[in-house]
């Protein structure tokens, strides 16, 4: 009996000193409770299937009141919004490989005659002939990015979107009212979308995780002292320990891309030399973003936490797993913070929409940008540390 006394009051004296070291290390202290408080609040929010208020484009070839009556009816629907009018379809279509829009619709001049015959059809004044062409088609189009699965499917589902209340009478029901031409990805294959997203989640883990321990490292085995000691300056020191990770991701990136063209046919529409500027600035933004989180990080422990509070953004919020347009506003802004948004925009256009370089320009630079403040901010971090 005594000796079991003993046993716990031992096992008491070692929860009191972790409570005690757990207290004092605020850092852990404060992500144990801000970590599910943030992101349970944060993904309850902006996590949505239901696609609203995708950014379209519309080419209005028709130029009428029935015209502007018919966009007002589809964006009544409030799933797509008209961001962008343009002249002819060539535009659009520049605008859908740039990523502005995800899709476009084209209303033809002839809407009126179209809209009339359907109504005619469908009120039973006009018995159209299987032969005839005419009767059958649909009085508009659009044009989609259908690399985008959730994005085409949400589009697609105007299809049939009915015109009694354009047209105060029973439409006809035999003919769809849009025609949907899905560019990209036409069989609607989830691979197309998935594998170029991977490239960014798993650069995201690898790149960030691998360089978010660096400086914690160092102080832990006691090679702080020698580094202090050495001429090395603190911006020299971010770029010597970041060089030999810009290889490895090169690497894991040629890898998964070569992978998922030999297993899951994804193509690679781009051009190599825009893919392989885009992944670079990517890489170099992820990796200082990790050096950033390594000199604020206390242990290794924090570094990995850190790193996964990172990482389940980079995963929800950049559009990998559920639309971009999906989020809420406040959500956008959170995503756009986040380099592993702008490299999944760049690196899609690339890959499956044979984006030129100046065409992901935005985003790359952005990438070039965040990669060079973070390298100075962890420069500057690291000084005030040794001081």
């Amino acid at each position: 009996m005594n000796g079991m006394l003993q046993s716990a009051r031992r096992i008491l004296a070692i929860l009191s000193k972790e409570l005690t070291q757990l207290r004092r290390d605020r850092t852990t202290l404060g992500m144990v409770i801000m970590i599910p408080l943030i992101q349970l609040l944060l993904f309850g929010y902006a996590i949505n299937t239901n696609v609203r208020h995708i950014p379209v484009a519309l080419v209005d070839q028709a130029n009428s009141g029935l015209s502007r009556v018919l966009t007002q009816t589809v964006e009544a629907t409030q799933v797509v919004t008209f961001t962008e009018r343009y002249v002819d379809i060539s535009a659009a279509q520049a605008a859908i490989v740039e990523g502005r829009v995800r899709a476009a619709l084209i209303i033809p001049p002839d809407l009126s005659q179209r809209v009339a015959r359907s109504a005619s059809v469908g009120a039973g004044l006009q018995t159209p002939p299987s032969t005839d062409e005419q009767t059958s088609r649909p009085v508009a189009q659009w044009i989609v990015d259908g690399s985008d699965t959730m994005i085409a499917g949400a589009i697609k589902s105007l299809r049939a979107m009915p015109l009694t209340e354009l047209l105060r009478r029973p439409a006809n029901r035999s003919t769809p009212t849009f025609a949907v031409a899905l560019f990209f990805n036409p069989e609607q294959r989830t691979a197309i979308n998935i594998v170029p997203g991977l490239v960014a989640v798993i650069l995201t883990m690898t790149m960030v995780m691998f360089t978010s321990a660096a400086i914690v490292r160092e102080s832990e085995r006691g090679n702080m002292e020698m580094l202090i000691n050495t001429p090395v300056r603190p911006l020299e020191l971010m770029l010597g320990k970041i060089a030999p990770y810009i290889l490895i991701g090169l690497v894991q990136t040629t890898i998964i891309l070569l992978l998922g063209h030999l297993i899951f046919d994804v193509p690679l529409h781009g051009s190599l030399l825009a893919l392989a500027v885009a992944t670079l600035a990517f890489i170099g933004a992820s990796l200082a973003l990790g050096l950033v989180l390594s000199t604020i990080a206390s242990n290794q422990l924090q570094a990995t936490q850190m790193t996964v509070f990172i990482l389940l953004p980079s995963i929800l919020l950049s559009g990998f797993m559920f639309p971009y347009e999906g989020m809420p506003i406040p959500a956008q802004y959170i995503a756009e913070v986040l380099p592993a948004t702008h490299f999944m925009r760049a690196i899609r256009a690339v890959m499956l929409r044979d984006a030129s370089l100046d065409q992901v320009a935005e985003d790359t630079l952005w990438l070039l940008g965040f990669m060079l403040l973070g390298l100075l901010l962890a420069s500057l971090r690291f000084k005030k540390r040794l001081d």
